[in-house]
């Protein structure tokens, strides 16, 4: 009878360890992490230091009455903020602001768009003139103002070109109407080369397929603007009025050279008032709430603008 034999089994002990190595703490994921996180730690430092702490101390200051030469602050809280519906002057600031921001905005997006038209065609001399529109951007805005300001004055250059047509010009920027009027063209005149240049990169990326099929189909060129371009450029158009309305909101250097905010406050913007209660009339607090104002109006219009983008920016949803 054949006797049973029995292998001896491997003892758990005598087989090979498993390799319980734990992983690198720098893996490909945390090395992307880390990379994305600096590159975009310049940015969040700027916003930090030049955003979210001016606001910060802004709305402190609001709270607060500060005596500049004495530097002695008192907490005031609300009370600031209760003097906006005293203030006699702040209705006219406010008409003056809508006036202005409207005025840069219409002019500023409309002539830009024209522009843009008109140098998007293959001309002898469209560089030139594109490079002549664009350069009052890259002019100082100081001195671009002070140059507009001997030309507007009562025996400037503008009034003495108007004496040689047998016209009698006015002192520019002594009345109310046209002292507003100047200043708004100004800031037109230096600051539309950038929504032309942006409105021109929007016209090239048009598919000239398009333009063809529609002609073919006898569409007239007003029809094909309409219908193909303005649709196609909506996007560069939200972008150009979001920066174009922040822009004419924060105009303050032509406000002060030109007018210095008169004749009777008829050109005196709200961020010009700002600079006057916060550094003329040494008001800090007030001037910190009329700051938060604006700042305020500045987001509510971009958001008011971005939310109706569903309405009017082809391509969303």
């Amino acid at each position: 009878m054949a006797t049973l034999t029995r292998t001896p089994s491997t003892s758990r002990a005598s087989r090979p360890a498993r390799d319980v190595t734990a992983p690198p703490f720098w893996t490909t994921r945390r090395r992307d992490v880390l990379t994305g996180y600096l590159f975009i730690a310049p940015q969040l430092a700027g916003v930090v230091l030049f955003v979210l702490i001016p606001v910060g101390l802004a709305v402190w200051y609001s709270l607060n009455d500060w005596n500049v030469f004495s530097g002695k602050q008192t907490f005031v809280g609300a009370d600031n903020y209760a003097a906006l519906a005293s203030d006699p002057q702040l209705p006219k600031v406010l008409l003056a602001t809508a006036v202005f921001c409207g005025g840069v905005v219409v002019l500023n997006i409309t002539l830009g768009l024209l522009l843009a038209v008109l140098l998007n065609r293959r001309f002898r001399g469209a560089t030139f003139f594109r490079t002549l529109f664009f350069s009052p951007v890259v002019v100082s805005v100081v001195a671009w103002t002070l140059v507009w300001g001997f030309l507007l004055q009562d025996n400037g250059g503008i009034n003495a070109v108007l004496d040689v047509v047998g016209i009698t010009g006015p002192n520019w920027l002594q009345d109310g109407h046209t002292a507003m009027a100047s200043v708004i063209v100004t800031q037109v005149i230096r600051s539309v080369g950038v929504n032309m240049v942006l409105f021109l990169a929007a016209l090239q990326g048009v598919p000239s397929e398009l333009y063809e099929a529609a002609r073919l189909d006898g569409a007239g060129s007003r029809a094909i603007f309409t219908r193909i371009t303005l649709p196609l450029i909506s996007p560069t158009l939200l972008l150009t009025a979001i920066i174009t309305i922040v822009g004419a909101l924060q105009s303050f250097a032509q406000i002060a050279v030109l007018t210095g905010g008169g004749p009777e406050l008829s050109t005196t913007v709200l961020v010009f008032y700002v600079f006057q209660q916060a550094f003329e009339f040494n008001d800090i607090g007030y001037g910190s709430t009329l700051a938060l104002m604006l700042l305020s109006f500045v987001m509510v219009l971009t958001l008011l603008q971005w939310q109706l983008r569903r309405k009017w920016v082809f391509h969303e949803q």
